[in-house]
Order: structure tokens, then sequence, then C-alpha cells
């Protein structure tokens, strides 16, 4: 594996982080659907309010630590603990369509990888489990020779990009509302990173009672826009 760097490192790190990643990330709001239905998000300032508070805790707390470790053990080529570290991750879901989610979209990314840079040659236990999302998002990171920290970076802008269109579409708020929840937001992505790269693996967790209820009585919502 080789490290790219510049324009070629920013170009490939822009591709991952696109909307455009045919990863089937439009299709999903990662429970806000369901907060949208139970009244908790209702204008632009309490979209912004309930993005941001998942934000600090799961995100920052769980999902981006375990895929900077996802990225230390790709590029060690220690399958084990990617296979570790990707049960963990799955693990943490607390519903069955945050789980699918994950899933799903983990598959499509690792897909799209085999056909771009040819399928992965490894011969483990770790490929032949379901892969989620940042597991494969940093098998392509990895792949693709981007830096550990640029790579998070645009995962987490990933993540905050589909959650704010989730809210333009579904609340529904204004193409403006939804770049000042950006503007806003987004400056915190630096603190967020800082915090998943200093936590133990003792200390990681993604406990969200409020989001697991909520995602847990979407699955039986009668009308919806998205998938979890």
């Amino acid at each position: 594996m080789t490290t790219s760097t510049g324009t070629d490192q920013l170009v490939r790190l822009l591709q991952l982080a696109s909307p455009a990643l045919p990863a089937g990330a439009y299709s999903y709001s990662g429970g806000l659907e369901a907060a949208i239905e139970a009244g908790l998000v209702r204008d632009a300032a309490s979209a912004e309010r309930w993005i941001g508070a998942v934000l600090a805790h799961p995100v920052a707390r769980m999902e981006a630590p375990a895929f900077l470790r996802l990225c230390t053990a790709w590029r060690a080529g220690d399958l084990d603990a990617v296979k570790q570290w990707n049960e963990i991750f799955l693990a943490s879901r607390e519903t069955a369509e945050l789980r699918a989610e994950t899933v799903q979209m983990g598959y499509a990314l690792s897909r799209l990888l085999d056909d771009l840079v040819g399928p992965r040659q490894e011969r483990s236990g770790a490929t032949e489990h379901e892969f989620a999302f940042p597991t494969a998002f940093a098998r392509a990171a990895v792949a693709w020779g981007i830096e550990p920290d640029a790579a998070l970076a645009g995962y987490l802008w990933a993540w905050l990009e589909n959650q704010v269109m989730a809210a333009v579409k579904a609340v529904p708020l204004g193409q403006t509302d939804g770049q000042r929840i950006l503007l806003a937001l987004g400056a915190r992505l630096g603190a967020v990173a800082a915090e998943a790269r200093s936590l133990e693996d003792e200390e990681l967790g993604a406990f969200a009672p409020r989001l697991a209820i909520l995602s847990a009585r979407h699955e039986t919502q009668y009308s919806r826009l998205f998938r979890s």
C-alpha cells in the first residue's frame, strides 16, 4: 500500500465523501426521520440540535474511533483486527434497521471498490463477514492511500451531509437552512475527530437511548421516505 499526497489524495477523498458515491446513503436517515415523525425535529433549529447531539455522542464516541481503528487494521493488513472492530461496530447498532443500514451500505461500497481497484485478495474470516459501512470506507481509504485523519474528516463530512440532506427532504427545510446547519456543525468536526483520536478502547460507546427507541418505532412506521 502506498500513500498518495496532495491533489491525488484530495480528489480520491472527495470521491469517497461525495453524495454521488453509489453506496445508497440517500435511502437512509439514520433515525432522523423517526425524530421528525415524533415531533422532536420540526424546523432548522431542532434539526441542528438533533444532528449535533448524534454527532457528539454515538458518532464521536463510537463510530469515529472505530473507523480510525479499522484504518489502522487495514493499513497493517491485520484482518483479525478488521474482523474484531467490524463485529464491535455491528454490535453497537441498536436496532435491526440501523444494522441493516450500515451492512447494506458497506456491501455496496465494497462491491464498488472491487469494481474500481479489483477484488480483495485476502483469505481470512474477516472477509467472510458482513462489512459495516465504516469498515468498507476504511478499506477504500487505505486502498487509495488516504491518510487516516483525512479519511476520518471525509467520513464525518459524508455522514453530516447525508443527515442534513435527509432533514431538507423530510422536515422539510429550505436549501439555505441546510447550508447553515452544515456550516455550524461542520465547524465541530475537528473537535469530534480529536475526541475520537483520544479515546481508549474501553471508553468507546454508542449509548443513545432516544435514538434507539425512535429507530425501533420507525421500523413499523406507516408512512416514511427513508429505510431507517
